[in-house]
């Protein structure tokens, strides 16, 4: 069965999707989508070079959201990273304005195709935009989903694992809530070397406060080195798209739309070819179901605000 994949959104990230996936023979289909000609059509040029030094080949299209119809998956990395360059609040809303009126013009473009498949949104803020796409795609809640903490949580799993001096693969749990500054690491979730992480903290004196500070500020620790984040994010998504694509239901923690919340935010739940099959139900200590209440509420103001400027 042919596996295709439409990128909308060539800047850093979508780029490095795009790499990873022909590189890795990950598709056999590629439509790559971006408002700047010169951009994507430089990209697909660099990809197709590289075709003959690669075990795999790829078939790549250009600016065609015609080619979008029978797609799987559409991955969006549309972004305008440039936005983040002076802010000292750390805040991914600051590209809200300018993303929220692409996706809906985006949004258009995909329902247009006639795409159904699954819908892999990156681009922030991660679960305001998710829910976005959702309501001016018109495609199901399911089929709609954020990456989410899915990076945060690994950053989590970097920060714990290099306390411990073990492998990230080694460490169990989640980042929830909110893929921006009202996250938080359920540390009742978390378990490393057959354990909760809570007992072991305890045992060898871990600053658990600065490990989850350390989690929520990985992405600006790397921007403020780069001025712009790449690898981690685009890690994520592959890893995604290869659970959609070979249905491997595989629990993740990524943006999913949660009835009791009313919104869109990072809980796990198991991905498959439907997109989310199935939510799971963690047990949460008080303090951090309240946060996640919390960071509920944030996401789900915004993005009712976001509509209201939006219009219909």
């Amino acid at each position: 069965m042919t596996r295709k994949i439409g990128i909308i959104g060539l800047g850093h990230v979508g780029s490095t999707v795009a790499h990873y996936l022909v590189t890795a023979g990950f598709a056999d289909d590629l439509v790559l989508i971006d408002t700047n000609e010169l951009k994507v059509t430089a990209d697909a040029i660099d990809f197709s070079d590289a075709m003959s030094n690669l075990p795999s080949h790829t078939n790549l299209f250009v600016n065609d959201y015609q080619k979008l119809a029978d797609a799987d998956l559409i991955i969006s990395a549309v972004g305008n990273i440039k936005l983040q360059k002076d802010n000292k609040e750390h805040d991914r809303f600051v590209e809200l304005p300018f993303t929220s009126v692409a996706v809906k013009d985006v949004s258009s473009k995909i329902k247009e195709s006639g795409f159904n498949g699954i819908l892999i949104d990156i681009t922030n803020p991660c679960d305001v935009i998710t829910s976005l796409y959702q309501k001016y795609t018109g495609l199901p809640k399911d089929h709609v989903i954020g990456t989410g903490t899915l990076l945060d949580s690994s950053r989590m799993k970097r920060a714990v694992a290099q306390s411990l001096d073990i492998d990230p693969r080694s460490v169990d749990g989640y980042n929830l809530g909110e893929h921006g500054n009202s996250q938080f690491t359920a540390w009742s979730t978390v378990r490393v070397l057959g354990r909760p992480i809570k007992e072991i903290a305890q045992e060898r004196a871990i600053d658990l406060i600065g490990l989850d500070d350390e989690a929520r500020k990985g992405g600006y620790t790397v921007f403020h080195g780069k001025h712009y984040t790449n690898f981690g994010i685009a890690a994520a998504a592959v890893r995604l798209a290869n659970v959609i694509l070979s249905d491997a239901k595989s629990e993740l923690p990524v943006s999913n739309f949660r009835e009791e919340y009313g919104t869109y935010l990072s809980y796990p739940a198991i991905v498959g070819k439907n997109g989310i099959e199935n939510q799971v139900q963690l047990v949460l200590d008080d303090e951090e179901k309240t946060k996640l209440a919390q960071s509920a509420n944030y996401i789900k103001t915004r993005f009712e605000d976001t509509c209201e400027k939006l219009g219909k």
